[in-house]
């Protein structure tokens, strides 16, 4: 059957299959045996497989049998990328299944983070029950600090089988969790999967319902996760939660913790201080009493990973008198350059500074492509306009790194330089990345 054909073609996002069904009349909502395409689609966050069924027709919100609708299916397995794909067609962001769970009950219990923060922003109910009455933060709480190996090996419960454990990032930046298990026979399997996102997920849902938990609680979880997540997620949405609280408790809570004895304590302090209490249109309320503070801490600290939290944060308030503690931080002989030294020289960095300025400049040249990237956006964006920027600026059209050239073409059309159409030609013929295209065809529109 060309239905079951479909299923299977999406199942393993079969993109060339899947178009010649429908193009042979194929139905893109008649269910095969095992279900809809779309929701086969949306299980393995076969997105371009999606994206042409539903071109094809098939309705975003048809359901499965028990209710299940490929939002669900999405949510349940953690793919953020579906999920938005889905949600951008109009699917049902809090539409259960017969069982009374809803996508972000599901996608909170999984522990996935990024899909929980693509139904946040598709206007999901964060305090929709599922069918056991739970909502989507006491389902996440419940599992913060679960063994998921453990949790997950009782789920398959079978005693005398096989079993494998993997473990890998999800592309959401967790820890993705899969046990398989075989029996001793070989006949039967099953594998079940988990992230280990949750710490972070209640957070996000605690301030998305408005649900206040205590600073130590909140912090305990940034420090325990902080190696543990590819880029310190949690740690990170941990201090934006506390940095959004902007009261009086928080800060002096977080102003302890900069001069613990644990350095840890310490990073995540100037981590959460540095952006605590800026508003929407990014006044900095708290600049007069943070910015004397990293500033101490950048001639006391000796601990290497917090100077790197303290040159961040100097970089982060975007204040000029933070500029004398930024060279010194650079200049130290032990100091390992990173991407940070040419976002945070930038952010402080006045139009007329001639050292700051040339130091800037010689990152543009720097061994690492980050570093050069993140020094010629930087460059790009003062405003200051001088022939030596300019020079920089044009060596880096040759760039390896198409992002790097990007942003020289940026820096040079916005200061009417004609060498940019250079780059804007190289990065359309030689990029498929849509910012670097987008930037390019800004920068060409200004020349």
């Amino acid at each position: 059957m060309r239905e079951e054909e479909l299923y299977q073609a999406a199942l393993k996002g079969d993109l060339e299959t899947v178009g010649a069904l429908l193009a042979a009349g194929a139905g893109p909502d008649e269910a095969g045996q095992d279900g809809l395409a779309l929701c086969a689609a949306a299980s393995w966050d076969r997105v371009a497989v999606i994206e042409a069924l539903l071109a094809a027709g098939a309705d975003v919100n048809a359901k499965e049998s028990g209710g299940w609708h490929a939002l669900l299916w999405a949510a349940a397995n953690g793919n953020a990328d579906a999920a938005r794909t889905l949600i951008e067609a109009g699917a049902l962001v809090d539409e259960p299944n017969e069982d009374g769970d809803t996508p972000l009950t599901l996608a909170a219990r999984r522990g996935a983070l990024g899909a929980v923060r693509v139904l946040l922003e598709g206007g999901a109910d964060p305090d929709k029950y599922d069918g056991d009455g739970d909502s989507p933060h006491d389902i996440a709480l419940a599992w913060v600090g679960v063994h998921l190996e453990t949790a997950l090996l009782d789920q398959i419960g079978q005693e005398d089988w096989e079993y494998v454990v993997a473990r890998q990032f999800a592309k959401d930046g967790t820890e993705l969790v899969t046990v398989a298990g075989r029996s001793a026979d070989g006949e039967e399997s099953e594998q079940v999967q988990a992230q280990r996102g949750h710490a972070a997920v209640a957070t996000l849902l605690e301030d998305a319902a408005g649900v206040y938990t205590p600073i130590p609680e909140l912090i305990a979880r940034a420090l325990s996760h902080r190696d543990t997540d590819e880029d310190a997620e949690t740690w990170w949405i941990v201090a934006d939660s506390l940095g959004k609280r902007a009261d009086e408790e928080a800060y002096d809570a977080l102003s302890r913790l900069c001069v613990s004895e644990d350095a840890r304590e310490r990073e995540f302090g100037v981590d959460a201080i540095a952006q605590f209490g800026v508003t929407e249109d990014g006044e900095k309320r708290y600049l007069e009493r943070t910015l004397p503070l990293l500033q101490k801490m950048a001639t006391t600290e000796g601990n290497p990973q917090v100077v790197r939290s303290v040159l961040a944060g100097l970089g982060h308030q975007g204040d000029p008198r933070a500029l004398p503690a930024v060279l010194d931080i650079l200049g130290r002989p032990d100091h390992k350059r990173t991407m940070t030294d040419p976002i945070a020289l930038a952010d402080v960095l006045p139009p007329d500074h001639a050292e700051g300025l040339s130091l800037l400049i010689g990152m543009t040249r720097d061994d690492d492509a980050e570093v050069r990237d993140w020094a010629t956006a930087g460059l790009s964006s003062l405003e200051a306009d001088t022939p030596e920027i300019r020079e920089a600026l044009a060596l880096r059209l040759d760039d390896a790194d198409l992002r790097t050239v990007a942003e020289a073409t940026r820096g040079l059309a916005a200061r009417g330089d004609a060498r940019a159409d250079a780059g804007v030609k190289r990065v359309l013929a030689e990029s498929d990345d849509a910012y670097e295209r987008e930037m390019v065809t800004e920068a060409a529109a200004r020349l």
